[in-house]
């Protein structure tokens, strides 16, 4: 019998709960507010997609260290809020949350986003495959 997408027997993917999830996003915020992009990058997959808000697509590790570290010279103080986790099977999951952010502007202003992303296995290790977002206002 095949419950779901699960067959008798088979947990799905510890990385996809929450809790798993959110240490990852710890991990994120805290090397994007370093201004550690290569940090940012190395928890994406070699070929991830990040899709920002009125820009074009951004494909690849290389492609997506240079696109933080730009962002992260304009923004710091990020922090994530997993609002929900999807399992798609046993090596993939979609995450919905929501942004918070300063810009280095004098005086800053906080920025107020939401996104969704899928994260997949590889190997071992949780990556993020897909990343898109956009500001509430």
């Amino acid at each position: 019998m095949v419950v779901g997408w699960l067959s008798p027997g088979v947990a799905p993917a510890v990385g996809q709960d929450r809790a798993t999830i959110e240490k990852l996003n710890d991990v994120w915020s805290a090397a994007f507010n370093k201004g550690d992009a290569a940090a940012v990058a190395a928890l994406f997959t070699e070929h991830a997609y990040v899709l920002p808000p009125g820009a074009e697509m951004v494909k690849g590790r290389a492609a997506i260290e240079a696109f933080w570290r730009q962002a992260a010279q304009q923004m710091t103080d990020a922090k994530l809020t997993t609002v929900d986790v999807l399992p798609l099977g046993p090596e993939a999951a979609r995450e919905v949350g929501t942004v918070t952010l300063k810009t280095k502007t004098q005086p800053p202003q906080e920025v107020v986003g939401k996104y969704v992303v899928v994260w997949r296995k590889v190997g071992g290790d949780w990556k993020l495959a897909t990343d898109i977002g956009n500001t509430n206002k």
